[in-house]
């Protein structure tokens, strides 16, 4: 039996909350099933923030996650029960922080995934950045770094600067210092090293593409 199986008939049973799910485990964070739960939650509820959960948010979910075509029903199944769960996202979202306290690369590759599920039906609502702000937040970002996040999946300003979190009359060696720093904490290699599973890697290398193009859109721009 699958986890996502497990996952489906336990939540089945509990019926009211999958919060109660989320104990405390010996492993690391992002192996346990505290954490899948986590963020099968966060997904859903984001998903439904904006009043309607379409095919395609599911979709979303079933590609970040990485889920093979058999378990993809039990997905579906867990991922229902947490748009209809009484708990409210806040609580899920402060689990998750407590899951990886200190891990900050981490949390903001579990944000990215979030973002990548939000614009599957081809817009970020209003509702849904309020939402992604807000579990932002409770991550412990400050509003710099969740416009940072934000610039690499909503196209508000052209400016790669707002996606290396920097200011836009940073010094070319401060840009150079910051995406060294960046892509050392995003490389695959460090990830996979660290316990990362594959569908944070997977996101932590699509990270690590949106900064290598405003890193070179500025290196080219200061040349020029």
């Amino acid at each position: 039996m699958s986890l996502w199986t497990r996952l489906a008939d336990t939540a089945q049973s509990i019926g009211s909350s999958l919060l109660s799910l989320l104990g405390s485990e010996e492993k690391p964070p992002e192996k346990t099933v505290a954490f899948t739960i986590g963020m099968i939650a966060l997904s859903a509820k984001m998903a439904k923030s904006d009043g309607v959960v379409t095919h395609d948010e599911v979709k979303a979910f079933e590609d970040v996650f990485q889920v093979p075509e058999n378990d993809k029903p039990a997905v579906e199944r867990v991922f229902n029960l947490a748009k209809q769960d009484i708990a409210g996202f806040e609580s899920y979202a402060k689990r998750v922080a407590e899951l990886f306290s200190g891990g900050a690369h981490t949390l903001e590759n579990v944000l990215d995934g979030l973002f990548h599920i939000a614009k599957a039906d081809g817009v970020v609502h209003e509702a849904e950045l309020f939402y992604l702000q807000r579990v932002s937040e409770i991550f412990g970002f400050k509003e710099r770094d969740f416009a940072r996040i934000r610039a690499r999946h909503v196209v508000i300003a052209d400016d790669p600067y707002v996606v290396l979190g920097l200011p836009s009359d940073a010094s070319i060696a401060t840009v150079k210092k910051q995406y060294r720093t960046l892509a050392r904490e995003l490389h695959p290699d460090k990830q996979v090293a660290s316990g990362m599973p594959e569908e944070l890697v997977i996101i932590a290398s699509d990270r690590l593409a949106r900064i290598n193009a405003a890193y070179n859109e500025i290196v080219k721009g200061s040349a020029a």
